[in-house]
């Protein structure tokens, strides 16, 4: 996997991001109205986090900056549909501190990381912006327990009919979010033991990730709408038990 940049704050965001999801809320300068910052991987605990997060703040139509390496299928899925209705703005990026007076207001640096099942979540936004320098990557669904080497694992007829549910849970949510079948079809082209396919700027508009071409400040994100179109980690599948589950690794 790409570091961010040679930078000490580049080493500190890449393993953020592979750390469980953690929220916070980011002010920044004076014509923006602050973000909500997603950080990290999804797990099953992450729904109920980003439910306390909100209790007792005026998030509907606020702006979700994710960097994140992916995680859990199923509970990406019941974030990505909160996230929706709060009608959230969507977009790729972190927070940095551009003054060392504290409390000082925050900006936002675009170069970041969205991969796997991040990318389903970007789809959940009402509008969504991806920077030129932000990085989209998909992977297959898998099992999570047997990722690391794929090849050589054995597989049972329950473990595939997990895995067949799960693509059609994430089917339907992709249509239901604006996404097309070519988001599906990129991702699950791609095996875990291949690199995660990075979408380039002609396949985030095919696949609807984008819907806006520019933004002044992620508190501002919906500007400018597109026409919508007609409709190394990995994002797995989990099984029936609760000591298996949907996961990116």
């Amino acid at each position: 996997m790409a570091v961010l940049t040679g930078s000490a704050h580049a080493g500190v965001a890449l393993e953020a991001r592979k750390l469980p999801m953690k929220f916070s809320w980011v002010s920044c300068q004076p014509n923006c109205g602050g973000w909500v910052s997603a950080v990290g991987v999804v797990t099953t605990n992450t729904p109920g986090d980003f439910d306390e997060f909100a209790r007792g703040r005026q998030l509907r139509g606020t702006t979700i900056v994710l960097d994140s390496s992916g995680g859990s299928v199923n509970d990406a899925i019941a974030l990505g549909r909160r996230w929706r209705n709060l009608g959230a703005l969507t977009t790729v990026g972190t927070g940095v501190q551009t003054n060392t007076a504290q409390e000082a207001p925050a900006d936002m640096a675009p170069v970041a990381y969205c991969e796997s099942m991040c990318v389903f979540l970007l789809l959940s936004g009402t509008t969504r912006y991806v920077p030129e320098t932000a990085h989209v990557r998909v992977h297959q669904i898998w099992m999570g327990d047997r990722a690391n080497d794929a090849r050589a694992a054995t597989y049972s007829a329950d473990d595939l009919m997990i895995v067949e549910r799960d693509i059609g849970r994430l089917a339907k949510y992709t249509f239901d979010m604006g996404g097309t079948g070519d988001l599906l079809s990129l991702s699950l082209n791609v095996p875990p033991w291949q690199d995660l396919h990075e979408l380039s700027r002609e396949e985030l508009r095919l696949t609807n990730l984008v819907t806006t071409d520019m933004v002044a400040q992620p508190g501002d994100l919906a500007l400018v709408e597109l026409t919508a179109k007609p409709a190394q980690d990995r994002f797995v599948s989990s099984s029936v038990s609760q000591t298996q589950r949907r996961r990116i690794d």
